[in-house]
């Protein structure tokens, strides 16, 4: 009765609209109904509880950080760096994108943002190169999400907040997931473009080259700062966002000086905005994670799943499943806050390494990103590029089948993914 009511409560209201933070505060309340213990100040002092984090910090300070770079031309040097070193090749700007989407992903931790920006530099570009739109932003679309995956990650933030799993853990175990992402990514490119007649755009020479690196220095030396630090206990990851804010702020202001003090205002309001959402829906997802385990829907879950607890390979097979089903219907950070607290006793139970789940469910998550009707990622690549919905998909699919293939491997040998986080944390 309880799973049921938790069930239906929160698709109920999702289907008739209502965003999903008050969705979540609606399962909560029904939650307290069905077992008889409504208290108004419960939920109260759990959506205090869920924002007064400190790790949650590090989330306005990245998205901060994502708008300062955007400002001020750390995106436009990023993309001329990797246009000097592949343009010249044929489908060069597919692997510009690529390389762009790699390195964007080691500044901001948003698959929104890092589609965005790329999107609006490289799309009429690759239009204007003869490349095909559909299959263009599709490519663009499939890059953005290694931005939750390499570090800084926002959605890991989230779950490591969620779960009580090392945030800096999640981040070292990202980095190889994410360059994996990012080969299988060159590999479809290389094949789906094979035969296309693109317009080819004249090789650098080394001093061309040497010119767009040192252009592009500072904007390439944050990812090593970030994860550096972090790997050498300099900082923490709440203080490694507030690092980067400041850094990417020093450089777009003193020295690229395309950010200006007219922009500072508009850029804050639009990071406090983006923030806001992020928070409340933190909040609110406290209040049912806090009732999920009073009313022991975990307990249930487990019991559904109980073939599978001595068999994590299998128990994993089928979570992805169910997470793939879900991320269709639902956003990344929703998916993130509902799933979490149901999973994490079954994870445990079963004996999976927390740190590797974690790396593969948001992955499973930021795939969802890619699938249509929520589709986030899809919708913004289809404002950047003018297309619709149907037209995005018949180009984004080759790439979604490749991180699909990843997310598989990934599964299926858990080395991949434990083995480089020990090297990269452990030493």
């Amino acid at each position: 009765m309880v799973l049921a009511t938790f069930i239906g409560s929160l698709l109920g209201a999702m289907a008739l609209g209502v965003p999903i933070a008050i969705a979540l505060l609606f399962c909560g309340v029904c939650l307290m109904f069905v077992m008889g213990n409504f208290d108004s100040q419960i939920i109260a002092q759990n959506l205090i509880d869920g924002a007064d984090n400190f790790p949650l910090m590090a989330i306005p300070f990245f998205v901060l950080a994502g708008e300062f770079m955007n400002a001020g031309g750390i995106s436009t040097r990023i993309v001329n760096f990797a246009m000097a070193l592949v343009g010249h090749i044929r489908g060069g700007l597919g692997y510009v994108a690529i390389i762009g989407s790699v390195i964007f992903a080691g500044l901001s931790g948003s698959a929104v943002a890092d589609t965005a920006a790329l999107g609006a530099l490289l799309i009429p570009m690759m239009v204007g190169a003869g490349y095909n739109t559909n299959r263009s932003a599709g490519l663009l679309a499939a890059g953005g999400i290694i931005a939750p995956i390499i570090p800084p990650s926002i959605p890991m933030i989230i779950f490591g907040v969620t779960s009580n799993v090392s945030i800096t853990k999640l981040f070292m175990a990202g980095i190889v997931p994410g360059l994996m992402i990012g080969l299988a990514l060159v590999l479809t490119w290389l094949w789906v473009v094979r035969r296309d007649n693109l317009r080819v755009y004249p090789r650098k020479s080394v001093r061309e080259i040497l010119g767009v690196t040192r252009q592009a220095f500072w904007a390439l030396i944050l990812p090593a700062i970030i994860i550096g630090g972090l790997r050498f206990g300099v900082f923490t990851p709440t203080e490694a966002a507030v690092v980067a804010a400041f850094y990417a702020f020093f450089v777009g202001m003193f020295i690229y000086r395309e950010l200006k003090l007219k922009d500072l205002y508009k850029l804050l309001i639009r990071a406090g905005k983006t923030t806001s959402v992020v928070m409340f829906l933190a909040a609110a997802a406290m209040v049912s994670a806090w009732l999920i385990t009073v009313a022991n829907i975990p307990q249930e879950v487990t019991a559904l799943l109980g073939p599978f607890i001595h068999h994590p390979m299998w128990l994993m097979i089928a979570i992805n499943i169910i997470v793939l089903i879900v991320g269709t219907a639902i956003d990344l950070t929703p998916t993130i806050l509902i799933l979490t607290p149901v999973l994490m006793p079954i994870i445990t139970k079963a004996g999976i390494d927390p740190v590797y789940f974690g790396v593969i469910f948001i992955l499973n998550n930021c795939i969802g990103l890619l699938t249509p009707p929520v589709g986030t990622v899809l919708n913004v690549a289809c404002g950047v590029a003018k297309i619709t919905m149907d037209d995005i998909m018949k180009g984004v699919w080759p790439f979604l089948l490749a991180e699909c293939f990843v997310l598989l491997l990934l599964t299926l040998f858990p080395g991949l993914t434990l083995v480089p986080l020990h090297w990269f944390y452990d030493k």
